[in-house]
């Protein structure tokens, strides 16, 4: 067969019911589609069979992660342009038995079956998250998700985020400013904006491999407890931390936050922790930081937020973000979160929106990872590598097409009378 690529386009228009905006490489060596596009590679049968056993996201995921499908071109570019057919287009079970009802798009179906070959259900790559009944976010449950994510390699993450050893997004003075800057001006404006001052106690939530309780204890004199549930994070940051001599200030604790006990601290940071909390455990989260604050103590709550939906109800996590990246990962809209901090007891007084400087952070790391693309699968796997370039790429258009976004909510446990401790004019660490 020398003309899959056009069987495969054809078959996929009908089935859409558009026109394909990227070119088809098939197996065969054929191609077809707009010249000049960047071209959707489907390797093998394999990946149809995926996509026909699992149709919509998780298919397609399962096909790039095995390296079934690829994208040759522009990665940002082909994302964009399929963006509109597979992530915006709410396909799930209900829409797919609507769809099914179309003679065409029955007649699709049966041509990519067809095509697809013996119809066996590939198993899924050794990188998907295998799913067990029971509760979500409990202590074992959440350590276990935390282990998938961060527990890859520290010379892997180190490949991908720089000297920084920050994973959360960066502070841009400008778009050509190293990502080490910019990563560090994130740093300094969470400290100022928790006003610490040499001699308090910072509890760091989610501390990762230790930058933030390195900066806030170097540069502005606190000590600092830093809990994660990472065994790799901790000991990484451990390490730092006595290299830097800075042991009698940092303590680093493989903890969960519902089992700290002793407060209070002057000040709370949580950057990038709060999308693993849950939206069940949520208001549990904020009474527990609250708990731990002395009367006018901060909290920067450095958190990725969704759009509201018209139904919230209806509202399902990413599939691929599920099963490859941040397992039981869940995004609230910035409105939900700042009402659970309130109806948790804070005082809200501030709300820094910042979701541009995050694509330019993740449009680094995509930067660092294809530079070091052989390294990189040596480290961890061709999957796992493959995995953490999609989904920092679409991350990134999905923070440049207002998708998703990012906020820094400062929030003070004010106390009686309502003496806040907050500048008359705010923002004083612009």
């Amino acid at each position: 067969m020398a003309d899959a690529a056009l069987r495969l386009t054809r078959l996929f228009e009908q089935l859409l019911g558009v026109p394909l905006p990227v070119r088809i490489r098939a197996w065969d060596g054929s191609q077809a589609g707009p010249p000049g596009a960047p071209a959707l590679v489907v390797r093998n049968r394999r990946a149809l069979r995926r996509l026909l056993f699992k149709p919509g996201e998780l298919g397609l995921a399962r096909a790039w992660v095995a390296g079934d499908l690829d994208i040759e071109g522009d990665l940002y570019t082909a994302l964009d342009l399929l963006a509109g057919l597979i992530w915006e287009r709410g396909e799930d079970a209900r829409t797919l038995g609507q769809a099914l009802r179309d003679p065409a798009v029955r007649s699709a179906v049966r041509g990519l079956v067809k095509l697809a070959g013996p119809p066996l259900p590939p198993a899924p790559p050794a990188e998907e998250v295998r799913r067990h009944r029971g509760h979500l976010h409990t202590r074992r449950t959440d350590k276990k998700a935390i282990s998938h994510h961060y527990d890859v390699g520290n010379d892997f993450y180190e490949l991908v985020l720089g000297p920084s050893m920050v994973y959360s997004c960066a502070y841009w003075p400008e778009p050509g400013a190293t990502l080490e800057t910019a990563q560090r001006d994130k740093l300094e404006l969470v400290c100022r904006k928790l006003d610490l001052k040499p001699g308090q106690r910072l509890l760091d939530v989610g501390c990762g491999w230790g930058s933030m309780a390195l900066h806030a204890a170097r540069e502005h004199g606190v000590g600092v407890v830093g809990i994660t549930l990472s065994q790799e994070q901790a000991s990484y940051a451990r390490k730092r931390a006595a290299d830097e001599g800075l042991t009698d200030r940092i303590e680093i604790r493989v903890q969960d936050y519902r089992d700290v006990r002793d407060g209070p601290f002057d000040a709370i940071s949580s950057i990038g922790m709060a999308e693993h909390v849950g939206a069940d455990r949520y208001l549990e989260y904020a009474q527990d930081l609250y708990a731990l604050l002395r009367p006018g103590g901060r909290l920067l709550n450095h958190q990725i937020a969704r759009r509201p939906q018209s139904d919230e109800s209806a509202y399902d996590v990413d599939a691929f973000i599920d099963a490859y990246v941040f397992p039981d990962g869940e995004l609230q809209p910035i409105g939900t979160t700042v009402t659970l901090l309130e109806r948790a007891g804070f005082e809200v007084r501030d709300v820094e929106a910042i979701r541009e400087h995050y694509a330019l952070t993740l449009r680094r790391w995509v930067a660092n990872l294809e530079a070091g693309w052989d390294r990189a699968i040596t480290l961890t796997s061709p999957g796992r590598a493959r995995v953490w370039r999609l989904y920092m790429a679409a991350s990134a258009l999905s923070f440049e097409r207002n998708r998703i976004g990012v906020n820094q909510v400062l929030a003070v446990k004010t106390p009686d009378p309502g003496t806040s401790g907050m500048p008359l004019r705010a923002r004083t660490w612009n």
